[in-house]
């Protein structure tokens, strides 16, 4: 019975002895880590869907590349700044416009008035 309960003590103070001697990650580390595998779990359906995307549009886009690439490459090479100009619009008939942002010391038009009448 002695030799029972003193086998028990040593393999209860086995693990403690080896904590001592590697301490292993801090409690701090292994929350980040399950953190970290949760979100991977969470993000995996998402990351699945994103793959089937990119390998369905992936030889649309492609060709697109291949077609616009030199237009987009001759305007991008026109504009030296693009600060200067809004954010594009569409039009109702599908056009794109985007317009230069009006300058600071462009004169500016003297409001309307909407009684005066003009003669032809």
């Amino acid at each position: 019975m002695k030799h029972v309960i003193l086998s028990l003590c040593l393999i209860g103070a086995t693990p403690a002895l080896a904590q001592e001697a590697d301490p292993g990650p801090s409690l701090m580390e292994r929350g980040v880590q399950m953190l970290m595998e949760g979100l991977m779990r969470e993000m995996e359906p998402a990351l699945e869907d994103l793959q089937g995307l990119a390998e369905e549009f992936g030889p649309s886009l492609q060709g697109f590349m291949q077609e616009m690439g030199p237009a987009l490459r001759d305007i991008l090479s026109d504009v030296q700044d693009w600060s200067v100009y809004e954010a594009p619009e569409m039009l109702d008939n599908g056009d794109i416009v985007i317009r230069r942002k009006p300058s600071e010391d462009a004169p500016v038009d003297p409001p309307i008035d909407p009684d005066t009448q003009i003669e032809i």
